[in-house]
């Protein structure tokens, strides 16, 4: 079942991240370098983004009802706008505190090999989420898995910036950690910007395929006259959902033009892979 095979993953990503904030809270604490609590925030977000996604996939499973028509496939990109909403949050208070600390001339600890060791190794635990996030959510058509796999991508370069703020501490150039900080607080916007880019069209229900594309292969079918009025959008599952009118001889009997809707949308589910379709069928 795709809803348990989500929220199978996400019990996997939690716990990988989970251990990777262990290790960043300990390295953080010790050193005091905003770098790395504004990684260590990263973490944190991604474990507790994990746990509302399990939530809202649930959710977002329940099938169509009386007040929901077309399922509640949106509860699972509102979950993509949780972790904007987040990414927001930890993108303020990281450039607030990179600006006091920059405003006071606060410089971090130096970091033993042992703290840079660990720190380094979040870096691989991060690769592994991301590979494991996009793949899983591919393979189940996940637009959650997806935009929370785009999040931990960011990780993976915060994470960095993290160690060689810890590596130019040791060399005596900690100053440079609150403006590292700030780069850190960039990538974060960015990684809000590519989930918005993914969550916003659907739930504005931009249109998912192209008029024409739709209108070709409906036309194509003999006895159809033409295609006057054509709507898409897709949900978070991927589902296409389709309404059209086609125009037909008005002479044809009800079953002929039904069998005419009905072969509009066998000809969109092949073409255009798992649709929900609406055919309405009008006099030419």
């Amino acid at each position: 079942m795709r809803v348990r095979a989500i929220q199978r993953s996400l019990a996997i990503i939690l716990v990988a991240n989970l251990v990777v904030v262990a290790v960043k809270i300990v390295v953080a604490v010790r050193t005091g370098a905003l770098s790395v609590l504004g990684a260590t925030v990263e973490s944190a977000l991604d474990a507790m983004n994990n746990v509302v996604a399990m939530a809202l996939v649930g959710l977002a499973a329940i099938g169509p009802d009386e007040d929901h028509p077309y399922g509640h496939d949106k509860f699972e990109t509102l979950g993509a706008l949780v972790i904007v909403g987040f990414l927001s949050i930890s993108c303020f208070e990281l450039v607030r505190n990179a600006v006091t600390q920059l405003v006071h001339q606060q410089l971090p600890e130096a970091a033993t090999p042992l703290e840079l060791a660990l720190l380094g190794s979040t870096a691989f635990a991060n690769v592994f989420v991301v590979w494991y996030e996009r793949r899983r959510g591919r393979e189940l058509g996940s637009a959650l898995l997806l935009a929370d796999a785009a999040h931990t991508g960011g990780d993976i370069f915060v994470t960095v910036l993290a160690f060689v703020a810890l590596l130019l501490t040791r060399a005596g150039y900690g100053f440079i950690d609150p403006w590292l900080a700030l780069v850190v607080a960039g990538v974060i916007a960015f990684s809000g910007y590519q989930i918005l880019r993914v969550t916003v069209p659907i739930l504005v229900d931009q249109r998912a395929v192209d008029s024409a594309e739709i209108r070709r292969v409906v036309a194509a079918i003999p006895g159809i006259l033409g295609v006057p009025n054509v709507r898409s959008r897709t949900s978070a599952s991927g589902t296409l959902f389709a309404e059209m009118t086609i125009t037909c001889d008005g002479g044809l009997s009800v079953a002929r033009a039904h069998e005419l809707a009905d072969a509009a949308e066998r000809a969109i589910r092949d073409a255009l892979g798992a649709a929900d379709v609406t055919v309405h069928v009008e006099p030419g």
